[in-house]
C-alpha cells in the first residue's frame, strides 16, 4: 500500500508533542504515549464505522475534509497550550459526529486503559481527533476522492486500522458490534458492491453500443412496443374497463434545487406539454431537444461568458431513463447522453463531473450506490461516444443526501430527488 493511514498519523505525534501534552495535563509521558495508542485507531475506527456501518460516506468524507489543516504537530502542540484555530472545541463537534452518544464512554475507555484523568483523556481527545482526522481529509483532497473512492481507501486501510486497537478496549461493544471484524467484513462487502455495481454499468453501456451500432432493428422493435401499449390502452379504455395496472419505469427526473440551473419541474396533478426545439451549437450540429431542457440550459450556460462555471453550477438531464433498480440506461434515452456529448465536443474547454441522486426511500447504503452505478453509467456511456477524457472529471453518487421529500411522501414528490446531472466545473 503507498500510504499508510495509521502510521503517518502515529508520526504527527512526536516526542516534542507527547512532551508538551504530559506537561500541560499533568501526566507522565508513558501515560499520554500508551492513551495515544488507543486514541489515534479509535477515532479512525469511528470514521469506518460512520463510512460504513452507518451508511454515510459522504458525511465521512466531509467530517475528514472539515479537519484539514489540524494535521501537523506543531497545530497539536498549539492546541493543547492555548486551544489555538479553535481545535479543541471542534474536536468536540468531531467526535460527536463521529461517535454520538458514546464519547463519554469512550473518553473513560481511554481514561482507564492509558492510567490518566478522565479529565485528560477528553483533552488529548479533543486534541488528537482533528489531526487524525485531517490527515484523511487532506489526503482526500490531494486524491480527489469522491464518496465512492473514499470508501474504497478506507477499506484498503481498515486492516491496518482495527489490527491497532489494543485488545481490551471493547471499542466494538461501544460502538453496538458484536466485533471489529465485522465492521471490517461490511466495509469490504460495501466497497466490493460498489465496484460490481461499476463494472456491470460499463457492460451494460457497451452491449447497448453495439446492438444499437449493429443493426436498426432495435428502433423497429421500439416502435412495435409503443403500438401495443397504445393499442392495448384503448382496448382497455374501450371496453368501460375501470382497474388499470400502472406499470413505472425508475424515472431519473428534473428537479429544482437551490442555487442549481434546472429545466421546470410540473406541479404534481399538472400535465405540461414539452416544446420540441432545435438547439445550434458553435460546430454546426444541430441538436434535437426540448425547451427548457438540460440541452437548451446548458448550451445558453456555456454561451454566456457572464455566468462562470463551479462546483455549484448543476444542470439535470430531464429524459433520462434506468431499467427499474439497475443502472442500465434504457435505449430511448441514449439521445440525450449523445446531447450531452455532441455539446462537450462543440465546446472543447469545457469540464463537467457526473452526479447521481436517489430519494430517500430504502436503505440508504443501497442508494449511495445505486446512485453511483448510474453516474457512472452515464460517465461510461460518454467515453464510449469519444467524449474526451480530459472533459471528464468523474462521477459521484450522492444517494439520497440532498433529497428534500420525506421517504413517506407521495411518489410525485420524491420522483423530483430521482435525478442525475452534471456540474460544469469549467468552461
Amino acid at each position: 500500500m503507498s500510504f499508510d493511514l495509521l502510521n503517518t498519523v502515529k508520526g504527527l505525534f512526536t516526542g516534542d508533542v507527547i512532551s508538551q501534552a504530559a506537561g500541560q495535563l499533568g501526566e507522565s509521558e508513558s501515560g499520554i504515549q500508551k492513551a495515544i495508542t488507543g486514541i489515534v485507531p479509535a477515532v479512525l475506527t469511528g470514521l469506518l464505522y460512520k463510512a460504513g456501518s452507518q451508511g454515510d460516506p459522504s458525511g465521512a468524507l466531509q467530517a475528514a475534509k472539515d479537519a484539514t489543516g489540524a494535521n501537523s504537530s506543531g497545530t497539536l502542540i498549539s492546541s493543547l497550550q492555548n486551544n489555538a484555530g479553535g481545535w479543541l472545541s471542534k474536536g468536540t463537534s468531531l467526535l460527536q459526529n463521529l461517535f454520538g452518544s458514546k464519547v463519554s464512554t469512550l473518553i473513560t475507555s481511554i481514561a482507564t486503559f492509558a492510567g490518566i484523568k478522565e479529565s485528560s483523556a477528553s483533552t488529548l481527545l479533543n486534541a488528537a481527533t482533528p489531526a487524525t482526522l485531517g490527515t484523511v481529509g487532506q489526503y482526500a483532497e490531494d486524491e480527489n476522492l469522491n464518496a465512492g473512492g473514499f470508501l474504497s481507501f478506507l477499506n484498503s486501510q481498515k486492516d491496518n486500522i482495527l489490527g491497532a486497537v489494543p485488545s481490551g478496549f471493547n471499542l466494538a461493544g461501544l460502538l453496538g458490534l458484536g466485533s471489529l471484524s465485522e465492521l471490517g467484513r461490511k466495509l469490504g462487502g460495501i466497497t466490493a458492491g460498489l465496484g460490481d455495481a461499476g463494472a456491470r454499468a460499463t457492460e451494460s453501456i457497451r452491449q447497448t453500443g453495439r446492438r444499437a451500432s449493429g443493426s436498426p432493428r432495435w428502433i423497429w422493435s421500439l416502435l412495435l412496443i409503443l403500438v401495443a401499449i397504445i393499442l392495448l390502452w384503448y382496448l382497455v379504455k374501450g371496453c368501460g374497463g375501470s382497474t388499470t395496472e400502472t406499470v413505472a419505469t425508475d424515472t431519473i427526473a428534473a428537479n429544482n434545487m437551490a442555487d442549481t440551473a434546472v429545466a421546470q419541474v410540473a406541479s404534481p396533478g399538472t400535465e405540461v406539454a414539452r416544446e420540441s426545439i432545435k438547439v445550434s451549437l458553435p460546430d454546426g450540429t444541430v441538436l434535437n431537444a426540448y425547451k427548457g431542457g438540460i440541452e437548451d440550459q446548458l448550451v445558453a450556460f456555456l454561451k454566456d461568458d457572464s455566468r462562470p462555471a463551479g462546483k455549484d453550477v448543476w444542470f439535470d438531464f430531464d429524459n433520462l431513463n434506468f431499467r427499474t433498480g439497475s443502472a442500465e440506461i434504457m435505449e430511448e434515452s441514449q439521445g440525450q447522453v449523445q446531447n450531452i456529448a455532441a455539446i462537450l465536443k462543440a465546446f472543447p474547454k469545457a469540464r463537467i463531473k457526473v452526479g447521481g441522486y436517489t430519494d430517500r426511500s430504502g436503505d440508504s447504503l443501497s442508494n449511495i450506490r445505486l446512485s453511483q452505478s448510474r453516474a457512472d453509467a452515464v460517465l461510461a456511456a460518454l467515453k464510449t461516444l469519444k467524449t474526451d477524457n480530459a472533459q471528464l472529471q468523474g462521477a459521484e453518487g450522492y444517494g439520497s443526501q440532498f433529497a428534500k421529500a420525506p421517504a413517506t411522501a407521495p411518489d410525485d414528490e420524491r420522483k423530483k430527488d430521482r435525478h442525475i446531472s452534471v456540474s460544469v466545473r469549467e468552461k
